[in-house]
């Protein structure tokens, strides 16, 4: 299978940008990733405490939201 050839004006640029732009995709979703694993896993309250100050590490709502979930995937939480 043989590729169209490029334009001198600028069809080699826009090919250069794309891997910038999925790899851009991909590390922003790495970082999504990793946020939601650490929510789910680990959060005490630290996550909610800039928005719900001292009440999120007292009510621990994020706790509370996946704690099913972190017995479920075999994580202790305790």
């Amino acid at each position: 299978m043989s590729h169209p050839p490029l334009s001198a004006s600028g069809g080699s640029a826009a090919l250069a940008a794309r891997p910038l732009r999925d790899a851009a995709v991909a590390g922003t979703a790495v970082v999504l990733a990793l946020l939601a694993l650490y929510a789910v896993f680990l959060d005490q309250g630290q996550l909610l405490s800039p928005v719900l100050g001292k009440l999120a590490t007292s009510a621990n709502y994020l706790h509370e939201f996946a704690h099913d979930g972190r017995h479920l995937l075999g994580a202790p939480c305790h």
